[in-house]
């Protein structure tokens, strides 16, 4: 009947996607049937007609939407460290481009490139008194001497006399030597030949020929110097030629002894020494060392080395500077290389008399017996005329103090022959004062 109630369920009027569960909530209530060609009436014999195609709806109770629509992501701002890059990036790559523009404008422009300096007027001069001013002066006349002999090599440094090429260095520069080579500080170098020398004062005369200009050094006095004047050492330490160096006197009458390699003491040295702290080298023997006026006070010839440590030490010392020069001073070199010039040879003062060099006590004592069995004191010479005997004691030359052999032939060769001396001798636990005058003897 077209009236009767409906008993069978209400159809549904809305689609899912096949398997979507019913998401009404409890007590929602079902959606009201329409009527129309899809209302979902039985037929005839009670059963329901084809499924007909469908109108598909929206599930306001679904789980999602049948269909979506994609739109595309929403549109975002920049963020703040993309902006920071590109800007960053911009700015090298614009700087890069303007520096590189700027090199090629440079390179192609014709202006020339100049950095600022000082003036070269405000760096000409130097005090006369000043180390600069000092070298300047004296470098002209310092020359390097390359020696060979028939076993070695080596190298030393001299300095110029006088106009004729007469050149003052060490005896132990050129001692065997075969050539003798001098260079100046212009480089020009030249052969030299050996004139004299002498192993005792361990100074040595050569002399060069057919130079022009040469600059002989000024001699100073080595009796004015004092403990604590300036000084510049010039040489080639190392075969580094005309290298300067300053520093000051450390000590004047310093006694040095040096060589003895021959094991006779024939080519020992004893030295009045000059002591400085400018730092002398091997290479520096025979280089002046120069006073604030540039005038040579004495010749470097020694230095004392820094005792190697360690166990087993063999006593060797190790080469170089520790700030303990030594000089032989300008008046004792004087004396000699004009004897050297002269004669060839150098005297010695002498007392005449045999020293006993083991003696280990304070002073310097007259041997019992000279060598060979003659007398310790010589008949009739210096010091048996002033009346020095066998096994005196002398402990002071003109009241100075001495403390072994070495010591009192130093302070006698620091005197010339003729000379007169006091000597403080001790006898029989007295002590005397007695008056030698120096003589002479030939040196070696």
């Amino acid at each position: 009947m077209a009236d009767r109630q409906q008993t069978d369920p209400a159809p549904q009027w809305w689609s899912r996607p096949e398997g979507t569960a019913d998401a009404r909530g409890e007590g929602v209530p079902a959606p009201r049937p329409e009527s129309g060609p899809d209302s979902g009436a039985q037929g005839e014999h009670g059963q329901h007609p084809e499924p007909g195609p469908r109108e598909v709806r929206y599930d306001p109770w679904g789980a999602q939407p049948l269909q979506v629509v994609d739109r595309g992501r929403p549109a975002r701002g920049f963020r703040l460290w993309q902006v920071a890059a590109f800007g960053l990036g911009t700015a090298l790559l614009a700087g890069g481009i303007g520096g590189y523009l700027g090199v090629l404008a440079e390179r192609g422009s014709s202006t020339r490139l100049e950095l600022p300096q000082a003036a070269a007027a405000a760096d000409k001069g130097r005090a006369p008194e000043s180390v600069a001013g000092i070298a300047a002066t004296a470098l002209p006349g310092v020359v390097t001497l390359h020696v060979r002999g028939e076993k070695s090599s080596g190298t030393g440094t001299g300095f110029v006399l006088d106009p004729q090429g007469h050149i003052l260095t060490n005896n132990h520069v050129v001692a065997d030597a075969k050539e003798i080579a001098v260079t100046f500080s212009t480089g020009e170098s030249v052969t030299a030949e050996l004139v004299g020398r002498d192993s005792g004062y361990d100074l040595a005369v050569v002399k060069v020929s057919g130079v022009r200009g040469l600059q002989p050094l000024s001699l100073g006095n080595s009796e004015n110097v004092r403990v604590g004047d300036p000084v510049v050492a010039i040489g080639a330490p190392f075969d580094l030629s005309n290298t300067v160096t300053a520093g000051i006197i450390s000590a004047t009458g310093r006694p040095v002894t040096a060589g003895g390699d021959k094991g006779d003491g024939s080519d020992i040295s004893y030295v009045d020494a000059l002591q400085t702290d400018a730092p002398i080298n091997p290479g520096n023997s025979g280089g002046p060392l120069l006073d604030a006026k540039a005038h040579v006070v004495g010749i470097n010839s020694a230095i004392r080395g820094a005792d190697k440590g360690g166990d087993g030490d063999d006593g060797v010392r190790q080469g170089g500077s520790i700030g303990l020069g030594f000089a032989i001073p300008i008046n004792q070199g004087k004396r000699v290389a004009e004897e050297l010039i002269r004669t060839g040879r150098a005297t010695h003062p002498v007392i005449g008399v045999t020293l006993d060099m083991q003696y280990t006590g304070d002073g310097a004592r007259v041997g019992d017996k000279g060598e060979d069995g003659k007398p310790a004191v010589v008949a009739d010479g210096p010091g048996a005329r002033g009346g020095i005997k066998a096994g005196d004691v002398i402990t002071k030359v003109d009241g100075v103090r001495v403390h072994g052999g070495d010591e009192l032939i130093i302070k006698i060769r620091a005197h010339r022959p003729g000379d007169p001396l006091t000597l403080t001798v001790l006898r029989e636990g007295r002590e005397r004062t007695l008056q030698v005058v120096l003589g002479s003897a030939n040196g070696s």
